[in-house]
């Protein structure tokens, strides 16, 4: 109830053109070696879904994206397992959140979308992010991974 509530509210404020502010924290690459480590800034947007996303980058890089809401594939009737959608990002999911969180969280959500934010000086980030199944109350968290082998996890709010 708790992801369906946050996944709503995402949904109003988009509603109204506003947006919501995330951050990207690196966790993995050269990035995370720095001192102190860069925070990037993201905005996602939308009119009546998500739509876009916007992050800047260290060295003031704007990439910018589309987000696409992934619907994942049911088995048939009866059967308690779900068909993984294709994406090369399980790992970082993985690789933040602990082994085989991709399988057991990510998979079979209901609310999980993707972006690739392409950047005005060549970067290009995946990103992902999810509210977890209808019942577990997650709440919504995600991932990212640029062309230069950082791995970001991703937070809303503030």
């Amino acid at each position: 109830m708790k992801s369906k509530l946050c996944f709503v509210l995402l949904a109003i404020s988009t509603l109204s053109g506003c947006y919501i502010k995330a951050r990207l924290y690196p966790v993995q690459g050269s990035l995370s070696a720095q001192t102190p480590v860069p925070v990037l800034m993201a905005k996602i947007t939308g009119k009546i879904n998500l739509d876009t996303i916007s992050v800047i980058l260290e060295d003031g890089e704007v990439c910018k994206g589309r987000w696409i809401l992934v619907n994942h594939v049911q088995s048939p009737k009866g059967a308690n397992s779900v068909i993984a959608p294709a994406t090369s990002m399980s790992g970082v999911w993985d690789s933040i959140y602990g082994p085989g969180f991709y399988l057991s969280r990510i998979v079979g959500a209901r609310n999980y979308a993707q972006a690739v934010a392409s950047g005005n000086r060549g970067t290009v980030l995946d990103v992902e992010m999810s509210s977890g199944t209808a019942s577990d109350g997650s709440p919504i968290i995600g991932v990212a991974r640029d062309n230069k082998d950082n791995v970001y996890k991703l937070v809303f709010g503030g």
